[in-house]
């Protein structure tokens, strides 16, 4: 079976593959594709988790070519953000335009 592990950051990225002879979880997966190793900041209790885009817990069972993604933590809560925009007067459109 093969497994596909991601994470990155600003300056790096990184897509591992990894093989296995079984279904593997999320977390098995993470731990053999050597990822925790090239980016140490990682930290499986902090970060979460996800399976091509939809969150997922470690323990769940991967099937043959899922992708884990590893994210890093958010700067800013885009919650705070909105508020902070509205506050300052600003206004949003759908397609990022200017309001005329």
């Amino acid at each position: 079976m093969r497994f596909e592990v991601a994470f990155g950051r600003l300056d790096e990225q990184a897509l591992l593959t990894v093989e296995s002879a079984e279904p593997l979880t999320a977390k098995q997966a993470i731990e053999a594709s050597g990822i925790l190793e090239r980016f140490p900041e990682i930290d499986l209790s902090a970060n979460k988790i996800g399976i091509f885009g939809k969150a997922a817990k470690l323990d769940a069972l991967l099937a043959e070519g899922d992708r884990v993604e590893i994210y890093r933590p958010l700067i800013a809560d885009p919650k705070e953000a909105r508020k902070k925009r509205a506050a300052e007067g600003k206004t949003m459109r759908k397609g990022g335009g200017e309001k005329k």
